[in-house]
């Protein structure tokens, strides 16, 4: 079941980032950093959508969580590991942490072990496009595209045209291959 497209996607972006800017007009010392795959792709939309709106360009980064993972062991003998391309101190910066779907809080909790990791920011953020039920850990997002509620036995899909070739979000029982 298709619950988003191209438009929708383009749309809550773009009020994500005003969301985000009518709470910090001061982008001194603003990083983006998105969680790989589609969160980094996501944080390179918002940047450019700042910068559009703004006329200020933010850095922009990207962070590989999987060596971060509680379940790590779980996942596969041997999980795909991507860069973390973060060509500047974290330190002192805030930071915006974006990623495509907030669902149990493990891979945010990862991001953030990571991010610490290279540094200490004076702030961090968090902005998802989706963010559903069954929380794990005591995780909130700070800025929300869209809530949505489903069972445990259903997943969320994000494709995006610079990963997947196309644009829409949909939602899929587990196990159930995508038509």
């Amino acid at each position: 079941m298709k619950i988003m497209n191209l438009e929708e996607i383009e749309r809550v972006l773009k009020r994500l980032c005003q969301k985000f800017l009518s709470k910090n007009e001061n982008l001194d010392g603003l990083i983006v950093v998105g969680i790989q795959r589609r969160g980094a792709v996501l944080a390179e939309r918002i940047s450019k959508l700042i910068k559009d709106i703004k006329g200020q360009k933010v850095p922009v980064g990207t962070l590989d969580i999987n060596l971060y993972r509680d379940d790590l062991s779980r996942i596969s003998y041997q999980p795909v590991i991507r860069s973390t391309n973060i060509p500047f101190s974290i330190d002192d910066k805030h930071v915006l942490l974006v990623d495509d779907v907030l669902y149990t809080g493990r891979t945010v909790r990862a991001a953030l072990d990571a991010l610490l990791d290279l540094g200490r920011p004076k702030k961090i953020e968090l902005m998802v496009l989706l963010d559903r039920n069954c929380r794990e850990l005591p995780i909130q997002a700070d800025y929300t595209g869209k809530k949505i509620i489903l069972s445990s036995d259903k997943m969320v899909e994000v494709k995006l045209r610079e990963v997947d070739d196309r644009e829409e979000v949909v939602v899929l029982k587990r196990g159930e291959d995508e038509i």
